[in-house]
């Protein structure tokens, strides 16, 4: 990828230089012509004048003969000039007294002589002109004649211009090639310096990597080569096995880095809902979570403890008296811990702060953040109970714990307060917004002050580092180390690294799905299309944040440009209920509606709807199998972290087939590069995007999801989580050791006090 972007940018700049070269040949050209052809007019004029200033006795003493033989024998001997091919003579009233043989019938003599005439100082630039005749063009010089005391008539002179179209044109061509030698020229010393430049800072780069200091100028860069050496030892550390990674390589790397010590996950979400029937039974149920997505597998590769919110309405039968459960059911690979909210606290610290409040404040998708003092009271009080939940839960002094995301923004320092020697890892799963917009919220330091209590802390994107760091900055008395990309507040450092999160590959739920074929078949049953139908997908929470509204408002636009496509394509839209207790969900969710019904009514049939909205929950077996249905799948989040759905999709794809749409404000679009990466915002695009897909060839479909495929299996989510282990591992040994040298430090300090 990175070659290819090289390949574009090297293009792009070559078109550039041809085009600019291309311009400034023309422009020269341009101004060669009218240069010379002003020289070549003044110069035939000035003739002209010099041939009539010869005969003008002549003339004068014939004028007013009867016999205009005389007036016609001076005109031939001026004729006889160099160029001149013709001349008259005309009366004051523009009457023809006399011409020399081959005078041009078309020439306007009397316009000529009445503007030759006009007392104007501008007459005789006037009575000049080019004109066209059969053997070339030609330029007419009407000049008056007087006799000292009044004006006799005009002398009309034709003279011969072609020679000026050949002098230009031999102009041209030396100037054409003195650029283009010019040019040759520049292009050839520029890439000889930026050979000899590329030379010289390769030699630098490798004197530095060979322990040599580098130059002064080099230094800057030299810190983000020595950044990334840090980092690319540190993968290779944490990779250090063979083959791809997976569970069990999770496994080996958590005991050859961290000894197999036990890990703790605070999170909102549980990853197993317990909920009544109406039968009367239990049923268990999968959130749709791109967090859960991402973490469960790791949990079960790495066993330890699992915090959450117990939510299901039939949790609390399932747990023991420690509030625990073992799941997954069946398996039984570790501990799903229950934290129990009243109302009032779900309400304040869920819906309230954490979902009226940060949720907009970190996506730009155009909803104002609320923030109200009695959703921060519980927000800082349900942090404290779930991290005294955690805190039950660890079996030493030195645990490691993962908290997610926004909605334990206080947790790490509050841990940290409890448990000094710690490693606690942070990943914020949204988006963090820049340093402006965050500071709309009133407890920003708090909450930045609560987020610095972690080891390390974790984002989707640099952009997201960078937008932290730059908070930290602005808000906070501390340090910012560009060259570690850490903030040290206190003595203490807290890691800000990025790291995409992704899925477990192969995903399990794939086990239980049939073929990419089979599930054709039975989605189009069940939505009655017709076997040539064409069927795209979208599976979201119902959030303003996805980009539900402007994705339909691209389907309609799709069908109002492209008619073949009407009667055959179908959208559906799953869309898992979210937040419905918040009014800004309820909005969106009856403007979906409307907009889904307005669009199935203006293009719709009887046999036919293009828009399917499925509003309810849909297990993980149940996405997939529309998945691998799907012709493609639109992603339109407005602004997301990363988005696991398009993953999601790739993954289902094992037969090599459909085509991924995906929004540019997406974390997944910097890295799944072969989709149709599109602006959301952008309904004409958006259409065009859609059409592109549904009428892209089955080779060039293969090519762009055998590529996607092979980068998700390799980058996938055991691979994530051991990067984020194998630092903190790093950074555990560092502090234990810097622990044993500062201990006698202080010691001797104390005995010399």
């Amino acid at each position: 990828m990175v070659e290819s972007a090289s390949i574009r940018r090297t293009t792009q700049f070559i078109f550039a230089l041809v085009l600019g070269l291309a311009l400034l040949t023309w422009g020269a050209a341009v101004l060669v012509q009218r240069t010379t052809n002003a020289w070549f007019e003044t110069d035939v004029s000035l003739r002209a004048e010099l041939a009539l200033d010869g005969a003008r006795q002549e003339l004068i003493a014939h004028w007013h003969k009867e016999l205009p033989q005389g007036l016609r024998r001076v005109l031939e001997e001026i004729k006889q000039e160099e160029r001149l091919v013709a001349a008259a003579a005309l009366g004051t009233d523009g009457s023809m007294l006399a011409k020399t043989e081959g005078f041009p019938e078309q020439i306007p003599y009397r316009d000529l002589n009445a503007r030759a005439l006009q007392p104007q100082d501008t007459a005789r630039k006037e009575s000049r002109q080019l004109i066209s005749l059969p053997r070339g063009k030609a330029h007419l010089s009407a000049l008056p004649l007087s006799d000292g005391t009044r004006v006799l008539g005009t002398v009309v002179l034709v003279q011969d211009f072609s020679f000026a179209e050949r002098r230009e044109a031999e102009a041209s061509r030396f100037i054409l090639l003195a650029i283009g030698l010019l040019a040759l020229a520049a292009s050839a010393v520029t890439v000889l310096v930026a050979q000899l430049s590329w030379h010289g800072w390769l030699s630098e780069l490798r004197r530095f990597l060979a322990g040599g200091t580098p130059r002064t100028e080099f230094q800057p860069i030299m810190r983000d080569v020595r950044a990334l050496v840090e980092r690319l030892v540190s993968e290779e550390q944490a990779e250090s096995g063979s083959g791809s990674w997976t569970a069990e390589r999770l496994k080996q790397t958590l005991n050859r880095h961290l000894h197999g010590e036990k890990i703790v996950i605070l999170a909102n979400r549980e990853p197993y809902i317990h909920q009544r029937t109406p039968e009367g039974g239990i049923s268990v149920l999968h959130p749709a979570s791109g967090l859960v997505t991402a973490l469960e597998p790791v949990m079960r590769a790495c066993s330890g403890t699992w915090v959450a919110h117990g939510s299901g309405s039939a949790d609390r039968d399932t747990v023991d008296r420690h509030d625990r459960v073992a799941v997954p059911p069946g398996e039984e690979s570790y501990s799903l811990r229950r934290v129990w909210l009243t109302p009032e606290e779900e309400q304040g610290y869920y819906y309230g702060f954490s979902n009226e409040g940060l949720w907009p404040l970190s996506h730009l998708a155009h909803t104002r953040p609320i923030f109200r003092i009695e959703d921060w009271e519980h927000y800082k009080a349900v942090n404290a109970k779930f991290v005294n939940a955690v805190c039950e839960e660890v079996d030493s002094d030195d645990p490691i714990i993962l908290v997610q995301d926004y909605h334990f923004a206080l947790a790490p320092r509050l841990i940290r307060e409890r448990l000094p020697r710690a490693t606690v890892i942070v990943f914020w799963h949204i988006p963090w917004p820049n340093a402006q917009h965050f500071g709309i919220c009133p407890w920003r330091e708090e909450l930045l002050l609560g987020m610095l209590g972690a080891s390390i802390l974790g984002f989707h994107t640099q952009f997201d580092c960078n937008n932290f760091e730059d908070s930290v900055d602005r808000f906070l008395e501390a340090r910012i180390d560009r060259e570690r990309h850490a903030v040290v507040q206190k003595g203490r450092s807290t890691l800000v690294r990025p790291y995409p999160i992704s899925l477990e590959w192969p995903p399990r739920w794939l086990e239980n799905v049939p073929p990419a074929e089979e599930c054709r078949r039975s989605v189009f049953e069940e939505l009655g299309l017709k076997p040539n139908a064409l069927l795209g997908v979208g599976v979201d929470r119902l959030d303003y944040t996805k980009g539900i509204e402007e994705r339909l408002l691209s389907i309609e636009r799709l069908l109002e440009r492209f008619p073949q496509f009407r009667g055959r394509f179908s959208f559906v839209q799953l869309a898992d209920p979210s937040r419905t207790s918040i009014p800004a969900y309820q909005e969106l969710n009856d403007r979906v509606e409307a907009l889904t019904a307005r669009i199935n009514q203006h293009f719709g049939s009887e046999d036919y709807r293009p828009i399917v909205l499925l509003r309810s929950h849909h297990e993980p077996p149940a996405v997939f199998r529309f998945l691998r249905a799907a012709d493609l799948c639109y992603v339109s989040s407005l602004h997301d972290g990363m988005n696991l759905v398009a993953k999601e999709f790739v993954a289902a794809r094992d037969d090599e087939a459909g085509v991924l749409l995906l929004s540019q404000f997406t974390g997944a679009a910097r890295e799944l590069t072969e989709a149709l990466i599109v602006n959301p915002y952008d309904i004409e695009e958006v259409s065009s995007a859609l059409a592109t897909a549904l009428r892209m060839p089955a080779e060039e479909k293969r090519v762009r999801m055998r590529s996607m495929r092979a980068y998700l299996a390799e980058f996938n989510v055991y691979r994530w989580a051991g990067r984020m282990l194998v630092d903190a591992a790093q950074l555990r040994t560092r502090e234990r050791t810097t622990g044993r040298l500062m201990r006698p430090w202080k010691i001797r300090t104390r005995l010399f006090r």
